[in-house]
């Protein structure tokens, strides 16, 4: 009898074609994120930062992942305060204290790349500041949970702990997921504990982000906007959120997105 634990089977990666292909995409969108951080400063519009991440992505011979998916309009998106995910660029100007959450998709030679990251807005409150921490030291814990063979819950217990010691509100209905040739596969990748994780076992050649949205009061989220994609923390509290595209290999899980410019591991804001 298999294991209860290891009945899902899960889409994995594992020639060597497969991996340099994950390995290229999430390459490209950690330098794409690169590319675009001198420019998220006040006095830039959301919509500028989307009109250089296509024109940046398109002159590298790439597809932007979200502009058309499911009717995003888009190429990024752009989540400013209190909006936790899915935030639409717009003619709105970024203004001293903003945070705002950039995430970045893209499609190389057929493989997709993803990841986000939080960015201050000059100077910023010491709340903003403090979700801003939160949420980058929750990406890392959930990294840090896991190893070859281990499973997808792991990680929303590792996350969910931190998130109740710092007092932060952990999203519950928004998650990371599986990535490859497709944009979002199996495994769901709670930030929370949920029971089908234990069966989601993450062998080697398993692709999947980890994007945990912390938010500074409660966890509760509206539902969306009017444009179908905008989603805003119910309190209207700050939220946060931090986000790496991760191969799981044989010695442990590969970071694909890790940014020459940006926060690294340890990184105090």
């Amino acid at each position: 009898m298999i294991p209860l634990r290891r009945r899902n089977k899960l889409p994995q990666y594992n020639t060597e074609a497969e991996r340099n292909g994950l390995r290229a995409a999430g390459r490209f969108n950690a330098q794409l994120m690169d590319f675009l951080r001198p420019h998220v400063q006040p006095g830039v519009t959301t919509n500028e930062l989307d009109r250089l991440a296509e024109e940046y992505t398109r002159d590298h011979g790439h597809i932007p992942a979200c502009l058309g998916y499911n009717g995003y309009s888009k190429s990024i998106c752009t989540s400013i305060n209190e909006v936790v995910c899915h935030g639409i660029p717009e003619d709105r100007q970024l203004i001293e204290g903003d945070i705002v959450n950039v995430d970045c998709s893209t499609v190389v030679n057929g493989w997709y790349g993803d990841s986000s990251e939080t960015f201050m807005i000059g100077e910023v409150s010491d709340d903003a500041r403090r979700i801003m921490q939160g949420a980058f030291d929750a990406l890392w814990i959930g990294i840090d949970a896991i190893h070859p063979y281990s499973t997808v819950i792991e990680i929303g217990l590792a996350i969910s702990k931190f998130g109740q010691e710092q007092g932060f509100g952990v999203v519950e209905n928004y998650q990371g997921h599986g990535i490859g040739r497709k944009f979002h596969q199996e495994p769901g990748v709670p930030h929370v504990p949920f029971r089908k994780s234990r069966l989601d076992v993450l062998t080697p050649g398993v692709s999947f982000t980890i994007e945990p949205m912390l938010n500074l009061g409660e966890a509760a989220t509206r539902p969306p906007l009017e444009d179908g994609w905008t989603v805003l923390t119910e309190d209207g509290t700050l939220s946060a959120q931090f986000e790496h595209h991760i191969l799981m290999t044989e010695e442990g899980p590969e970071i694909l997105t890790l940014t020459e410019n940006g926060p690294q591991r340890g990184h105090q804001f």
